[in-house]
């Protein structure tokens, strides 16, 4: 079995959590596509955003809402791309729900038309960096 990343930081200190609430918790991106890029994670383990109930997706809500205030406070973004990869085929690299949310700021784009459908060219598929970066979470990550 492989070990859980999000589980095991939840327990770690320095593990770039900025908020959270009695359900969720929020921490900045290892791999930021743009400034103040980040994630919505459950602190129960939870594999899919529809295995949340109807209390969980609105408290899930409530704290989007606020990680937005502090996004804008600090980074003041333009815009926002939010979404889930939803299984491996979308693109899911650990079996963990996480909201992301990415920032986005006028001219980071040629042309934002579309956007989720193209996200920022080369940014996505960042394994090589974190084996380069993170060798010591190569446990959560199997070939």
């Amino acid at each position: 079995m492989n070990k859980c990343f999000f589980c095991d930081i939840q327990n770690k200190e320095d593990q770039q959590i900025f908020a959270q609430n009695e359900l969720f918790f929020a921490r900045f991106d290892d791999f930021p596509v743009n400034k103040g890029h980040c994630e919505i994670i459950p602190k129960k383990h939870t594999v899919s955003l529809f295995d949340l109930n109807k209390e969980e997706i609105n408290v899930m809500y409530d704290f989007l809402k606020k990680v937005k205030v502090e996004l804008e406070q600090e980074f003041l973004p333009d815009g926002y791309n939010i979404g889930v990869n939803e299984g491996r085929t979308a693109g899911r690299t650990q079996d963990y729900l996480h909201l992301q949310i990415i920032p986005q700021y006028k001219g980071d784009v040629e042309n934002p038309r579309g956007g989720i459908r193209n996200i920022i060219p080369a940014k996505g598929d960042y394994k090589k960096l974190l084996k380069e970066r993170f060798p010591e979470r190569k446990e959560y990550f199997p070939e």
